[in-house]
């Protein structure tokens, strides 16, 4: 492995194949930032965006084909450079399954490729009577528009994930890892980690690390592959992997608007970053330097907590509407459907309001924007999409199966016949099984921050 910070150096560079790890690449952009340097490959394996079905059903959105393909890709190239492969929030939301299930797929690509590389794995989970002694002691704060938090709220949740800074990667790292899969991360700390272990300045660093989390996402096309940013004492450079797409500055600094609540602040565990007297400047019509970025330490380094518990559980069927009287007034059409959706229910099966939930959302009318919806007029065809809500399967899916003949025949007020619409698959209901919802918008203060987070590492059996 190359320099790991025993001595001084004056740049680091950090290659981030894409926004993450499954969407895949084309392995020649891979082959150009080693040629042009890399010390380091950075890819987040996660995220919330997906909403909080992965958390609390600790699952991933990749499928393993896809994550296999990804890290073969980089095990080779890093294994030939002698570099290190850093991966957070493992299997989608960085629960301790996630890791393991990524861990899993490393070892079986390592073993078809004859590598054996050290391994480390970061545990991020957390355990619910654990964080009530945090919470009794007055160390977990809410962050909006959450309010305090309640013990039964943490005794809920399935799973809990506490999101870590850089410094438990740079721990793996420093212990000898050679490839790190850490759990539950900021997206930024997977980039940041290896530069500040290095000595790299921390507001170049985080700054870089924020426009290089979704890869080619800050170039003029993102889908042709990731990035490469060199940071040293004074700032940064970042360049495309495809030679033939450009960074500007508009593209690079664009990127601070994405996922920020201000686009001249993010905070990390330990500080805030501060872009506001950052400056972009082209070198060429490929490449942006940004300097001018600081990084505020904070007087308390936190975590943030982010965990999920089941809602219920959800039955949906969908059907298609291209009747021209229907649509002439389609709101008054689903309002009424409402209507008789719970009259029915209630005359079926006994149940009120408050014993079931369900959503009707009209698809090529407003199920997007709903009343913000700009557009007037009439849609020339709308999909029905109702979603059923219940303390238990069987009770959603009869729900669902009472409102069948509706979703199919029910007439517009005013109609002298039955119409009849278009169900998009048979049987018609769709059981989705449990439903989640995030729950945790809360931060741990601690003094130490390795303290919630667990590292294990697989000694490199050839070294």
């Amino acid at each position: 492995m190359r320099n790991m910070g025993t001595e001084p150096v004056k740049s680091v560079r950090v290659l981030t194949p894409s926004g993450m790890l499954g969407a895949g690449w084309d392995h020649a952009t891979i082959e150009r930032g080693i040629a042009l340097g890399a010390d380091v490959i950075s890819i987040d394996g996660g995220s919330t965006d997906s909403g909080p079905h992965y958390l609390g059903s600790a699952t991933a959105k990749t499928t393993a084909k896809a994550v296999a393909r990804d890290l073969r890709s980089l095990f080779t190239a890093a294994a030939e450079a002698g570099i290190p492969v850093i991966v957070g929030s493992c299997g989608t939301s960085g629960t301790d399954r996630g890791v393991d299930w990524v861990a899993g797929i490393a070892a079986e690509v390592m073993a078809e490729e004859g590598l054996d590389l050290t391994v480390a794995k970061i545990y991020s989970e957390q355990n619910a009577a654990d964080l009530k002694e945090h919470l009794n002691a007055g160390r977990v704060h809410p962050l909006p528009p959450l309010g305090e938090l309640r013990a039964e709220t943490l005794e809920s949740c399935t799973h809990i994930v506490g999101a870590m800074g850089h410094e438990p990667i740079v721990a793996a790292l420093r212990a000898g890892a050679q490839v790190v899969l850490a759990g539950r991360a900021t997206d930024t700390a997977v980039a940041a980690a290896y530069p500040l272990m290095m000595g790299m300045p921390a507001g170049p660093t985080w700054h870089a690390a924020k426009i290089v989390e979704c890869g080619g996402q800050c170039t003029t096309n993102p889908r042709a592959g990731g990035v490469l940013a060199t940071i040293d004492a004074d700032g940064f450079t970042i360049e495309p992997l495809d030679p033939t797409v450009s960074c500007t500055p508009i593209t690079v600094a664009a990127h601070m608007l994405y996922e920020t609540v201000n686009p001249f602040e993010m905070r990390e565990p330990d500080g805030t970053l501060d872009v506001r007297d950052a400056r972009y400047t082209a070198l060429d019509d490929r490449i942006v330097r940004v300097e001018g970025s600081k990084f505020h330490v904070a007087g308390q380094y936190t975590i943030k907590l982010e965990g999920a518990r089941v809602t219920g559980y959800e039955t949906m069927s969908f059907a298609a509407i291209r009747d021209p009287l229907i649509l002439a007034d389609i709101d008054a059409w689903a309002e009424l459907m409402r209507t008789m959706i719970r009259q029915r229910v209630g005359q079926t099966l006994g149940l009120a309001d408050g014993e079931y939930a369900f959503d009707l959302r009209l698809y090529g009318h407003n199920a997007v924007l709903d009343d913000l919806e700009p557009e007037s007029g009439p849609p020339r065809e709308v999909g029905v999409m109702l979603l059923v809500n219940a303390p238990d399967q069987a009770t959603a899916t009869a729900v669902a199966k009472v409102a069948n003949p509706l979703m199919l025949h029910l007439p517009a007020p005013g109609m002298d016949y039955l119409p009849s619409f278009a169900f998009a698959s048979s049987p018609a209901e769709v059981e989705r099984g449990a439903a989640y919802e995030f729950v945790l918008n809360h931060v741990v203060d601690c003094d130490d921050p390795l303290s919630l987070f667990r590292i294990e590492l697989r000694e490199n059996t050839r070294a």
